[in-house]
């Protein structure tokens, strides 16, 4: 991963579970990280964690639901650090879990301007910057509810749905310009977002234990390994560390 060192990356929701482990893995492999989150306190310990051990890191409190707090975070990590090369749109939610005869509009709603929007957002801000200087990554966390319907899960359903729409369209407007756009398909993580679908006792998901889940770190590596040249084929499609094919690939087994 030589070829990171020196980079540097946006990683939304980066205050816990796979954003946070993701910080850590690239700070490890040479890169400059900004942790992007509405929780700055979390996020904040992450960072100081990372340069205690000689990364460089820093947390920037940004609600990806708002377009003017994307941009401003975007401009922060140039001015920081002076370049930008790795946008990771990890923030999500799927809280609350409902059918939808009994879900809130309210709620469906925040979830779409955060999951989707807050894509989008991210997408619209580095765009521009990444064209002009001839290349950039952009890695949207997706998850197999992208192309599956999931009982009780309508809202994250047709948000990643969106999310792997948007992978392609960056990926057809703007390959020419040396811009890579990937999805990353994780499977189940043992996240916080886990303790909600279980707690929701909707769906098979929420039957499974905690224990039954893959830690974030392996998503993180793989998420290190889409920034790679190794993974340039890649782009405009959804990578799925679901499958050995996929886990040999990324590095998480031999």
């Amino acid at each position: 991963m030589h070829e990171l060192s020196g980079q540097c990356a946006v990683i939304t929701g980066a205050s816990r579970g796979i954003g946070a482990a993701t910080a850590r893995e690239m700070a490890a492999n040479g890169m400059s990280v900004v942790l992007a989150a509405r929780s700055i306190d979390d996020s904040q310990q992450v960072a100081d964690d990372i340069c205690k051990n000689g990364g460089k890191a820093i947390a920037v409190a940004c609600d990806v639901s708002q377009y003017d707090q994307v941009q401003k975070t975007i401009a922060h990590a140039i001015k920081h650090f002076g370049r930008l090369d790795v946008l990771v749109n990890n923030a999500g939610t799927i809280d609350p879990i409902a059918h939808l005869a009994e879900s809130d509009p309210h709620s469906w709603s925040k979830v779409v301007d955060v999951n989707l929007k807050g894509v989008y957002f991210g997408i619209r801000a580095v765009l521009p910057i990444m064209k002009d200087q001839r290349g950039g990554v952009i890695i949207n966390i997706s998850s197999g509810a992208a192309s599956s319907a999931l009982e009780g899960w309508s809202h994250y359903c047709a948000t990643k749905a969106g999310v792997l729409s948007l992978t392609k369209c960056v990926h057809k407007e703007y390959a020419e310009h040396g811009i890579r756009c990937i999805g990353m398909s994780p499977g189940t993580v043992a996240t916080d977002m886990q303790v909600s679908i279980k707690s929701s006792g909707v769906g098979p998901v929420s039957q499974m234990e905690f224990s039954d889940h893959i830690p974030p770190g392996w998503p993180a590596r793989a998420i290190v390994y889409l920034c790679t040249a190794d993974a340039a084929e890649l782009s405009g499609t959804d990578f799925s560390i679901k499958t050995d094919d996929g886990r040999r690939r990324a590095g998480l087994i031999g």
